[in-house]
């Protein structure tokens, strides 16, 4: 029986990621990471994760704060590493000598998954593997230093693109690793966020449910890296939903759905105030740099629409011809 996305049963279950970790105070990470073990809660889980933040800071030494089967690799291979365990499961289970349903779940930040992973995580999911990568994303390579990723946002500033005379922070769009991974034609892919947590975990269940590769990807707010306050990550990460810098939908056997509409759409200045990494955007003769990311966010929120949109179209047509 499938455990109700209620608060009063959820606070039932066990905590499978415990306090004791090392990862900052007020950081997005361990708050993703428990949603997404309390959403799959009704099952077994054997977790995976690439080097970085979560990984150093949960499990030091002899001490951990996983209370679920655990495997770390290296920077680049959780994919592989996790497609590797859960071949191993397929070929145990036909002989009989497991009879559990294990689910597998890959848990790497940006620069494992949009840089250095890329390569295995499409690999993982072009062959088929049953398994779901979900990527927390804040937005650069926060565990070695703030650089720069190909997730962290236009005019961001970095150790590794600075904002100053020469450049406004990172010139170049972050690229869309979400759609990317609905390219690769996956049964479920999703992007979620932990100011939704019904939603975020809802997609997570579908996703577990769902058999074959799948991808989810998560805001996860960075408070050292963003230069904003220790208790800003959820109000961050609704003011991403609000402002459509992070949309929330799924694509699902390629329909595309928004599951979060706001009911009003912020301005892209109310994210970008309550952190540092956008402060030089606020000096004066900068306003087009905040009016050219506006325009970017809008370009996406329409395409992404249009999308959804078309959806219904073609399943209007379909029930039609039946």
């Amino acid at each position: 029986m499938t455990t109700p996305l209620n608060l009063k049963e959820l606070s039932k279950q066990e905590v499978r990621f415990t306090a004791g970790h090392r990862l900052c105070a007020g950081c997005g990470a361990p708050i993703v990471v428990k949603m997404v073990l309390l959403a799959a809660c009704d099952y077994p889980v054997v977790v995976a994760t690439s080097t970085g933040c979560l990984e150093v800071s949960s499990c030091i030494s002899t001490y951990t704060a996983w209370k679920v089967p655990w495997i770390h690799s290296a920077f680049e291979n959780a994919a592989a590493t996790l497609s590797g365990i859960e071949s191993m499961y397929k070929a145990l289970k036909k002989r009989g000598k497991i009879d559990k349903d294990i689910k597998f779940i890959a848990l790497c930040g940006d620069g494992g998954t949009y840089d250095i992973g890329f390569q295995s995580l499409s690999g993982a999911m072009e062959r088929g593997h049953d398994m779901l990568y979900i990527c927390y994303d804040n937005g650069a390579y926060m565990n070695t230093g703030i650089q720069r990723s190909s997730a962290t946002p236009t005019f961001a500033d970095t150790t590794t693109c600075p904002a100053g005379s020469v450049i406004p922070g990172k010139p170049q769009e972050r690229k869309d690793l979400t759609r990317i991974m609905a390219a690769h034609n996956l049964p479920y892919v999703a992007q979620a966020s932990p100011s939704h947590w019904p939603d975020l975990m809802k997609k997570v269940r579908k996703a577990l449910e769902t058999p074959g590769p799948k991808f989810m990807n998560i805001f996860a707010p960075c408070n050292r890296g963003w230069r904003s306050r220790l208790d800003d990550a959820i109000l961050l990460s609704r003011l991403a939903v609000d402002t459509c810098y992070w949309p929330l939908y799924e694509v699902e056997n390629g329909v595309t759905r928004v599951t979060v509409k706001p009911k009003e759409k912020k301005p892209i200045v109310e994210f970008l105030k309550p952190q540092g990494r956008f402060r030089h955007l606020f000096e004066p003769g900068r306003e087009k740099m905040i009016e050219q990311i506006q325009q970017m966010i809008d370009r996406n929120w329409e395409r992404l629409l249009k999308e959804e949109e078309m959806t219904i179209f073609k399943e209007k047509e379909e029930r039609e011809d039946k």
